[in-house]
């Protein structure tokens, strides 16, 4: 009771010596700065000051007054015996000033000419991402990222602006720490990573001349710092990953229906005095001539017990995903270090598919004198994937609900049906039996000594080799659905590549007269990739626990084969940049690329880039104009090339042929392709426009980019008469156009003196792709589906309509087709189907797509959710063209099917004489709209008092969840998978929706951020 009155007494007193404290607030100019947050530090007493820019406040003589606007430094005044406070707050040009990496050097944000996006540590740190490709999905506007489903260790499909090239790949380039990466991207530790910064169009690209052609990712990875101090880090998070659903296929009743009714269909479900049985009605007589049915022992006993199998629910599991990651920071004016570890496992839902990733970072940056520096940034990776070509989860889809995978004894049936081709999904996850195993090495290095010449004038330096070893590993054991007891198969592929890059460059950096800012770089630039392939493969492994250790031991050899690929680029490069005022800003850049894969005549490709920008928010016209902080205007035309065809496309290229020698077999060699020594690079043109912006303090801030982008002498097959022996040739020929339009921005929506905060960030892109021309000119290229004026993947099909109805008989015979059966659109109106009734559906490409993240701050709370959509896209369904055959014979995905009681419009009558309906491929097509709720992150940031007692400079604990929602017609509707979980076709581009791919997956983590 005594201390509870010392503390009342204690508490009045303070509140006695509480007075009125008021003043003004101004920025240096003495212009009134309303809406500025002012409150008592360490309480929750505050005010805003108000339109003139005062503001009046309850406070002891002991408090301290914080005063906090966006745009401006924070202020803190102890207030002792006054009681009024007039401040001027400092203006914070931090976001103004921001530098961005721009390739061989970096600039002020309000500098920059190109169309150049940043993603910051703290947006890759909001959620829980395997890669950087995620990281960039829907936060990047002009960057389209598909996730390739969720079997562990898949990488994610980026596309900036679309994609230009039909064989010449559209991939982007990825420069970590200076160095073009030769390999995927997907082996960098994202915990490393400090900023990235997206090159989009050619005055941003051209930099990197032919590498750049699709763009250019920058990243850098985290450094060492001069502040004397050594930080320890610790990042981690583990979770479990469920599946968002399963495939909804028949139940087994359902497919009893189903069976009966493909066999009705036929006139051949007859019950036992030889009498059609009716739609809905079930026969024993007539299920025991069906062969799936009656006429399967198993399943005959499964329908006498009502068995119902769900084959997903025996083959999914929870999976697991872990990452841990711990970094050390720190150094002196002299040397800086930052040295990390990480450690990232990925088990699927799925038996037998992980993805495991261990990795060690080593970045030292030393100033051995005034003139010299050097450093190194090394990263060592070993990863283990498991399951990359497996696929037992398919197997469950076609799997008969009415059989069971156990004898009564509880062993594995390996057949539980009669059909020969339908073996048990379970004995694929038996330890051993199926073994799919990639290892993979990697040791990336880039090494820099960077020399100061003069004062402006530098000389650097960059290698960077990179090293890639890869064993693929697989073994097939007898009792699998691929052996079916026969002998066991395995092989062994190994790769091996090393990548090196050299660079030697000048910067020259000047001003003049204080207003004429100057800067200059040359570089001279090499990469040679090598590549070397091994691989085996043996029938008749003696002893099924060697797997693939052992190939020498097998009794047959089925192929052997190596390989050797080799390519350089030779490279010249010069940038001038020069600003006046930071008012007036140009860039122009050179680059001459020179590459082995091309004719000796046309190896080398000069591509020219030159950008100009005006910040008007810097003319003294605009400086009236309170509300504004940054608008900068820029317009910037490039021209980059593409040398992505494959080494020795200039040359003729054999191959081996047999034939008989009298009465011996021999082996020769004949021409397989026809070389064009006159091949040259791929050009891409690219005009931009871009506003860049930010109101009101920061609190709206973004960029508007409008682009046009030409792609001409594309690297394409001709077409040849097969009368010649060659079916192609590689040439110079056709052109491609890409159109878009980007927008993001950021926006501070509340900022209040209780420190709630409410940022949101939003993204939208557009883009455009058209075919201008082919080797034929302005004419369509119906084989490959490539046609004037349409995208480079364009679906081009019969159009499905509905279904035939009872009381379209006599309409549907006159077209050759019958009551139930697909019905499709007769274009011509000539009362036949024919080629010519086909028609364009419509392309991958979305007609927009949208990114937002909103965030939440409180107090040490912090809540995140982020979204994205894309919209108005085809899909191609891979699991309805293979999985929903409608023959009576396997299960399947669950559809609304036509039937004399159901005269749906959907899907057609299942019909058991015919393997998939007739015109089956018009049930492929669907909108691939969907939106994704791709994150919600919520984390509590303990008080630095807190952790301080803790013994940490910093602690914050979090939950994530990842993809909890997916709205898509093609899902909710029609049964589909993931509607992004997208594979393209290296035959003709097609993009579809695999049914190889699990279903997608729902991920709960828990993680904490530790500093020490």
């Amino acid at each position: 009771m005594l201390l509870v009155f010392a503390m009342l007494l204690s508490w009045q007193f303070t509140q006695a010596q509480s007075r009125p404290v008021s003043g003004k607030v101004s920025d240096t100019g003495g212009s009134a700065l309303p809406g500025v947050s002012v409150t008592v530090k360490g309480t929750t007493q505050g005010a805003i000051t108000d339109a003139s820019g005062k503001f009046s406040v309850q406070a002891a003589s002991n408090a301290v007054l914080v005063f906090s606007y966006i745009g401006f430094k924070p202020m803190e005044v102890n207030i002792g015996t006054k009681t009024t406070v007039d401040v001027a707050l400092e203006e914070d040009a931090a976001a103004l000033n921001e530098v961005v990496v721009v390739g061989y050097g970096s600039q002020k944000k309000s500098q920059t000419t190109g169309a150049i996006s940043s993603v910051s540590a703290k947006q890759i740190q909001e959620m829980p991402i395997t890669s950087l490709g995620q990281a960039m999905q829907g936060r990047v506007a002009g960057v389209d990222v598909s996730q390739s489903g969720s079997r562990p260790g898949s990488v994610p499909k980026i596309l900036i602006r679309g994609r230009r090239s039909f064989n010449a790949g559209n991939d982007p380039l990825y420069v970590v720490d200076g160095i073009p990466l030769s390999a995927g991207y997907e082996d960098l530790n994202p915990s490393d990573i400090q900023s990235m910064e997206v090159l989009k169009d050619a005055t941003a690209t051209a930099i990197y001349g032919a590498r750049g052609a699709n763009g250019v990712v920058l990243v850098t990875t985290k450094r060492g710092a001069v502040k004397g101090k050594t930080t320890v880090s610790f990042d981690t998070y583990a979770g479990v990953s469920v599946p968002l659903d399963k495939i909804n296929l028949f139940s087994g009743p359902e497919f009893l229906e189903y069976v009966r009714e493909a066999y009705r269909a036929t006139n051949l479900y007859k019950d036992a005095a030889g009498n059609p049985v009716p739609t809905g009605v079930g026969d024993p007589a007539a299920d025991a001539k069906v062969a799936v049915l009656g006429g399967d022992p198993a399943v005959a006993k499964g329908i006498a017990n009502g068995t119902n199998t769900d084959w997903q629910d025996l083959l999914l599991r929870n999976g697991i995903m872990q990452n841990h990651s711990l970094g050390v920071q720190g150094g002196n004016d002299k040397t800086q270090f930052y040295i990390s570890g990480g450690y990232f496992q990925d088990k699927g839902i799925t038996a037998g598919l992980d993805y495991t990733r261990m990795s060690l970072r080593i970045n030292v940056d030393h100033q051995i004198n005034s003139h010299l520096k050097v450093g190194i940034s090394s990263y060592t990776m070993y990863s283990i994937r498991n399951g990359e070509n497996l696929n037992p989860y398919g197997m469950t889809i076609q799997q008969n609900p009415l059989a069971v995978p156990y004898d009564d004894k509880g062993n594995l049936i390996f057949s539980p049906t009669n059909d020969a081709l339908l073996t048990n999904p379970l004995a694929e996850i038996v330890p051993g039996a199926q073994v799919d195993e990639t290892k993979k090495y990697r040791l990336f290095n880039s090494l820099y000594a960077e020399v100061k010449i003069i004062e402006g004038l530098k000389y650097r330096v960059n290698f960077g080799p990179d090293f890639t070893i890869q064993r693929w590993g697989r073994f097939i054991g007898a009792a699998t659905n691929a052996r079916k007891f026969g002998d066991p198969q395995a092989s062994v592929q190994n790769n091996n590549g090393f990548n090196w890059t050299l660079e030697n460059f000048l910067t020259y950096n000047k001003t003049f007269g204080g207003k004429h800012n100057f800067g200059a770089t040359l570089l001279h630039s090499i990469q040679r990739d090598n590549f070397e392939v091994f691989r085996t493969e043996v029938q008749g492994v003696p002893a099924e626990t060697q797997q693939f250790y052992n190939l020498g031991n097998a009794s047959s050899v089925l192929l052997v084969g190596s390989g050797l690929t080799q390519w350089t680029i030779n490279s010249y490069m010069a940038r001038v940049n020069y600003d006046f005022n930071d008012k007036y800003l140009l860039t122009a850049t050179l680059r001459r690329d020179g590459s082995s894969r091309f004719g000796t005549n046309t190896k080398y490709g000069n591509f020219p880039g030159i950008a100009l920008g005006w910040n008007i928010s810097n003319e003294p016209f605009m400086k009236q104009i309170t509300w504004l902080d940054l608008l900068k205007l820029r317009a910037g035309w490039g021209v980059v090339g593409n040398q992505g065809v494959a080494p020795y496309q200039t040359q003729g290229l054999l191959t081996r042929t047999a034939y008989a020698w009298g009465s011996v077999a021999a082996f020769g060699y004949r021409p397989s392709t026809i070389g064009n020594p006159d091949l040259k690079w791929e050009s891409s043109a690219t005009a931009n426009i871009g506003l860049d912006f930010s109101f009101l303090r920061g609190r709206i801030q973004g960029s508007l980019e409008l682009y046009e982008t030409n792609t001409t002498d594309l690297l394409l097959s001709d077409q040849l008469p097969g009368s010649i022996g060659f079916g192609a040739v590689t040439r110079n020929v056709g052109q491609t156009r890409n159109r878009g339009i980007e927008l993001g921005f950021t926006t501070v929506n509340v900022n209040s003196p209780s420190g709630f905060k409410w940022t949101t960030d939003f993204t939208f892109t557009k883009n455009t792709e058209s075919i201008i021309s082919l080797y034929n000119g302005k004419i369509d290229d119906l084989g490959n589906r490539w046609f004037i004026g349409k995208p480079l993947n364009s679906y081009f099909d019969f159009k499905k309509v509905g279904i035939w109805q009872s009381n379209e008989a006599d309409l549907a015979k006159s077209y050759g087709s019958e009551v139930g059966q697909i019905r499709v659109q007769d274009t011509d109106k000539d009362g036949k189907i024919t080629a010519a009734d086909r028609v364009h559906l419509g392309s991958d490409i979305p007609d927009f797509n949208l990114g937002f993240t909103t965030r939440f701050e409180y107090k040490g709370f912090d809540l995140s959710a982020f979204l994205f959509g894309r919209f108005g896209n085809m899909i191609v369904s891979g699991f309805h063209q293979n999985r929903n055959q409608l023959a009576g014979r396997y299960q399947q995905i669950k559809v609304d099917y036509w039937t004399p009681n159901n005269p749906t419009n959907e899907f057609p009558r299942p019909k058991s004489t015919q393997e998939f309906p007739v015109y089956n491929t018009t049930l492929i097509y669907y909108d691939g709209t969907f939106v994704k709720l791709r994150n919600i992150n919520f984390g509590y940031t303990f008080s630095p008092k807190i952790a301080k007692k803790l013994g940490m400079e910093s602690l914050r604990l979090y939950t994530s969840i990842q993809q909890p929602k997916i709205w898509s017609v093609y899902r909710d509707k029609y049964n589909g998978i993931d509607p992004e979980a997208t594979i393209t076709s290296s035959g003709n581009g097609t993009t579809s929706v695999s049914e190889n791919v699990v279903p997608a997956t729902s991920v709960t983590t828990f993680g904490l951020n530790v500093r020490f």
